[in-house]
């Protein structure tokens, strides 16, 4: 077996078995469950705000740390942090350790970065794409399968809702010793680009780092192409997070508001986000077979999507049927992940090889700085509104819709400059 393919497949092993958390689909009901003292307020309002900002803070460090350390040790603090989180939501009870652990999570977040990095260090230039598609495959079919194993050891009262954290428990172990023998990375992009014995950084090493970074910053976003594309990327995952982070506790409103049995009681959330996963995949798939000059079309296809995607949030924060509301989340995460690999190729195409971890990582902090503004005025009750699911949805369509409306003056005002500069080529 070639050398790159047998790394591909370790990394892809750890990626899939960090992704094997079938307790996801259904933690909303197990915080407000009899197993904690916690309220629905208290989880939407003071536990998963502290995991956004955790996340958006951590972020920060992960990214400059990230190439220092050469990749495999944040791996390792992954799968630790994971632990932590998934050890403590079994044998902890109040609000405080709920948001102690919430700080893991977002340890456990950004160093999500390592993992998509780690690879490109390990491989030639010339496997990027097969690596790319088998990492993020594993990924997919771990975040799959999860979602179907909850479905059905809960629809089987195989298993209650904090049963199914042993499972990721486990697997978050697996996956932390497998990735202890992960081959270590000699090389990286900025701080470790020559394969030494002994690699001391110095400080004309760091001037180097720092220098080449900037570089890669200037040349990509100075790029109105690369620019355009990067906001809309940013935004819509700043929504597409928010969205997914706060969908099961409108699902629980929806269901208690209809008056549903309590034993029924978000029974398909396992199933919907397995949906979910294989027709994002499939969309990620179908946008890599769609030839069309996205320079002159792009613009539109964002005003159009993000407009739809709006339309589905805002049918989510008015509709009295959670099926109706299964649908229109599924309807909307396929939409976002099929524009989103779209707006990833075409910032690809624009932007160094070796600066695609910077580029991507710089949209990642720009999202999260996004998320944590909407959950800021919307979600927390100390310095925002602290609305209710419904209102939350009804703002992040607005929001959505607020994206298709930006693109609209933004393909607008490309569209005017371009007649301007034809018709002083013909004067």
């Amino acid at each position: 077996m070639q050398s790159w393919l047998k790394i591909s497949l370790l990394l892809c092993v750890f990626g899939f078995l960090k992704e094997l958390r079938p307790s996801e689909p259904f933690i909303y009901e197990f915080l407000i469950g009899e197993w904690r003292n916690v309220t629905p307020e208290e989880v939407a309002q003071h536990v998963y705000p502290v995991g956004t900002y955790s996340y958006l803070a951590q972020l920060v460090i992960v990214f400059l740390i990230t190439d220092l350390s050469r990749y495999k040790p944040l791996i390792i603090v992954s799968g630790i942090s994971g632990l932590i989180v998934w050890g403590m939501l079994l044998w902890t009870k109040t609000l405080l350790e709920l948001q102690i652990l919430e700080i893991f999570y977002g340890t456990f977040m950004a160093t999500e970065v390592a993992y998509y990095t780690y690879i490109y260090a390990k491989v030639p230039t010339e496997f990027y794409q097969q690596v790319t598609s088998h990492t993020r495959a594993a990924l997919l079919v771990g975040r799959a399968l999860s979602g179907f194993l909850a479905q059905i050891l809960v629809s089987f009262d195989a298993m209650d809702y904090r049963e199914l954290n042993y499972i990721t428990f486990a697997a978050l172990i697996a996956a932390t010793i497998w990735a202890i023998f992960l081959p270590s990375v000699q090389k990286s992009i900025y701080f470790h680009r020559m394969q030494e014995e002994n690699q001391h950084l110095t400080a004309s090493k760091y001037k180097t780092a720092f220098s080449l970074m900037k570089k890669h910053f200037i040349d990509s976003f100075s790029n109105k192409y690369v620019l355009r594309w990067s906001i809309w990327w940013a935004l819509a995952t700043a929504g597409f997070i928010q969205v997914q982070v706060y969908i099961q506790p409108l699902w629980s409103e929806i269901q208690k508001e209809s008056n549903s049995d309590e034993e029924n009681f978000n029974i398909y959330n396992g199933a919907v986000e397995a949906i979910l996963t294989i027709i994002g995949a499939l969309g990620a798939l179908g946008a890599g077979f769609i030839k069309t000059d996205w320079k002159h079309k792009g613009e539109l296809m964002l005003c159009v999507c993000s407009l739809f995607g709006g339309a589905f949030i805002l049918i989510c924060s008015q509709t009295t049927s959670v099926v109706v509301s299964y649908v229109c989340y599924v309807l909307f995460g396929g939409l976002y992940h099929f524009m989103i690999t779209i707006a990833s190729a075409e910032i690809a195409k624009f932007i160094m090889e070796d600066s695609y971890g910077l580029v991507f990582g710089l949209n990642t902090l720009v999202a999260l700085t996004c998320q944590t503004f909407l959950t800021l005025c919307f979600v927390t009750g100390d310095l925002g509104l602290a609305l209710s699911p419904r209102d939350q949805y009804l703002v992040y369509g607005i929001y959505h819709i607020i994206i298709s409306a930006l693109y609209i003056v933004i393909g607008l005002t490309a569209w005017m400059r371009s007649n301007r500069d034809i018709q002083k080529t013909y004067t």
